[in-house]
């Protein structure tokens, strides 16, 4: 990508299209020395609430913030310009890329390869143990069925890379930020890959992949993720939030639970409140990129 690039403000559309473009081209092919047995095919899984109970960043932020990462002044000022603009509503595009951009300050500086490195032990400490086994064993099922499997978050690239090579799945699309020389600039690609990003980069890896979406599946737990559910022929609520569950109900698609209903409950008020100022804040700011 060009510094000009960069430096032209962009709207929601075309951050949200190279948001998708940037996620489908780092995304790894872990199976890429076999020839899948249908592939044609493919599942796609949202990651957090999804496949592992909680946010994924939030463990990876925590488990960064312990080992002295970043400072907890530096993560809450980001929180509070992140909020400051989601509340007041402005619309100077300048004002909203420095909006974006300033979550990503703490970490510029920092190298790939410390990230690469803490994301692993992270992953062994805080998720390894929260993956939930039904949506593991739906991945599997469309492994065994000759299929290729991609996770697809707004959780920073690196640590989506690395929960899809822990499970043995095809590979990971995530919220891609730039580095120069293994260095992070402090700057997203595009934008994070949220709602309509996460549409673009499945169609970007479709087309990449030679993919009939038709054919393919989806599954999520989130109504912000429509965008992703309504490109497959077969899509699938996983925990759903209750405008999904509706949603679904609707339209006829499938449903699986596997909370207690007193977990679902509890779950969706506390991640409501929280996971927009986390998210805008802390998963911007440890996205990650693999310039090629």
């Amino acid at each position: 990508m060009t510094p000009e690039r960069q430096r032209r403000p962009l709207n929601l559309q075309q951050r949200s299209a190279l948001a998708g473009e940037a996620a489908a081209s780092a995304a790894e092919v872990e199976t890429a020395l076999s020839t899948p047995a249908d592939p044609d095919s493919a599942a796609f899984f949202d990651v957090d609430n999804t496949v592992m109970q909680g946010a994924s960043i939030f463990h990876l932020a925590r488990g960064l913030h312990r080992r002295e990462f970043f400072t907890t002044r530096e993560i809450l000022g980001a929180a509070w310009k992140q909020a400051y603009f989601r509340v007041v509503g402005v619309e100077d595009p300048e004002h909203v890329a420095d909006a974006r951009n300033s979550a990503l300050g703490f970490i510029a500086g920092h190298t790939v390869t410390e990230l690469e490195e803490l994301g692993e032990v992270i992953f062994d400490e805080a998720m390894a143990h929260r993956i939930w086994p039904g949506t593991r064993a739906l991945a599997q099922l469309h492994l065994d069925q000759g299929q290729r499997v991609w996770l697809v978050t707004a959780a920073p690239i690196e640590i989506a890379q690395i929960i899809a090579r822990r499970l043995g799945l095809t590979g990971a699309m995530g919220t891609v930020a730039e580095h120069v020389d293994g260095v992070y600039t402090g700057r997203l690609v595009g934008d994070m890959l949220h709602g309509p990003a996460k549409g673009e980069a499945i169609k970007a890896l479709a087309a990449r992949e030679g993919l009939d979406l038709a054919r393919c599946s989806a599954y999520s737990d989130s109504y912000n993720d429509l965008p992703m559910l309504s490109l497959v022929g077969d899509p699938c609520a996983i925990n759903p939030d209750a405008r999904l569950r509706s949603h679904a109900k609707a339209a006829g698609w499938r449903v699986r639970d596997y909370r207690t209903g007193r977990k679902a409950a509890r779950t969706g008020l506390v991640l409501g409140a929280a996971a927009g100022a986390v998210s805008g804040a802390v998963a911007a700011g440890v996205a990650l990129r693999r310039r090629h």
